[in-house]
């Protein structure tokens, strides 16, 4: 039995054998390192992806913009964010991916990551990672080359401080002797999820995450990887990529590559979901950047065309 089979966000997004869809924030292409983010028009098509059945809505974490990166990533708080759109929003997981949690105190963080889970009504999935972008360690005065340990800490410590009253906590960054941090996840615990090996065996990750954020790559390739994850686990625990999509406006568009993903039609992304879904991906989560349509299109035609075929789920 899964220890999350309550959380409305886990359940929404996750089924044995099965693939559901989400969408990366911001809902828009762009070119450069800078979206528009007009919060009014996020917000509306936010509702719209939640009303055509998606299972997601996911941001991303870039505390410090680098302009040699190319890319700002995200250009707002992620929780904060995903707080503002949890209150505008009812039924849609929302997701992380992922919080630089070695630049983070794991104290503070737990606090945020509680509030939010608390708000959205269990609906967060907190993808956590260690970090890829090197003038944020220094900036920080964070070591760079104890970012794997600070990442296993920041888990440890959090899931201590959500499932005990009053913890005492002593490791590397914390010194927690009395008092308590408040307040706690409803289930005492909240969904977390590795993103790429941030430094750790897959069997740490497999047995202190719930789920594994692994970046898009071949079929075959996925499905070896795959197998070693489940090997691991020992019960289910969901195995979520992102790829960036280009939807042609011809349904029937060969696909062509881009970074991060392809272009094409409708037809081929519905045959190529299914592959991954036969290999064991539980959830796909598409980032819009590189798309030459209006957002509002893309996710109209997704929704009416492809979301039926791998719906969100309900208990």
């Amino acid at each position: 039995m899964n220890k999350f089979q309550k959380h409305k966000g886990f359940t929404k997004a996750f089924k044995e054998n099965k693939l559901s869809l989400g969408l990366l924030m911001p809902l828009e292409s762009y070119s450069g390192s800078f979206p528009t983010m007009d919060l009014e028009e996020q917000i509306k098509l936010a509702k719209q992806v939640e009303e055509l059945g998606f299972a997601s809505l996911f941001v991303r974490d870039s505390p410090i913009y680098d302009p040699k990166f190319g890319d700002v990533g995200f250009l707002y708080d992620p929780l904060m964010f995903l707080t503002y759109v949890a209150a505008q929003t009812e039924k849609i997981a929302l997701g992380t991916a992922s919080v630089v949690t070695t630049l983070r105190n794991p104290m503070h963080l737990a606090k945020s990551v509680a509030t939010l889970d608390r708000l959205s009504k269990e609906r967060f999935l907190f993808g956590a990672a260690t970090g890829d972008r090197p003038i944020e360690f220094p900036a920080f005065k964070v070591d760079e080359n104890h970012k794997e340990a600070l990442f296993q800490e920041s888990i440890t410590v959090m899931r201590e401080i959500w499932g005990s009253a009053s913890p005492r906590i002593q490791t590397e960054c914390v010194h927690l002797t009395e008092g308590d941090i408040v307040p706690k996840p409803a289930l005492s615990d909240v969904p977390v999820f590795g993103t790429g090996y941030s430094g750790q065996t897959m069997k740490w990750l497999a047995q202190h995450t719930d789920g594994w954020f692994f970046y898009s790559q071949g079929v075959n390739e996925q499905r070896a990887l795959i197998e070693k994850w489940r090997e691991k686990t020992g019960g289910f625990k969901p195995f979520i990529q992102p790829i960036s999509i280009d939807l042609s406006e011809n349904p029937r568009e060969a696909p062509k590559p881009i970074q991060g993903g392809f272009r094409a039609g409708h037809k081929f992304l519905i045959d190529y979901l299914y592959a991954y879904q036969d290999i064991g991906v539980n959830h796909i989560f598409f980032g819009l950047k590189a798309g030459k349509r209006p957002a509002a299109e893309v996710i109209q035609e997704m929704g009416e065309y492809v979301v039926p075929y791998f719906p969100s789920h309900t208990k």
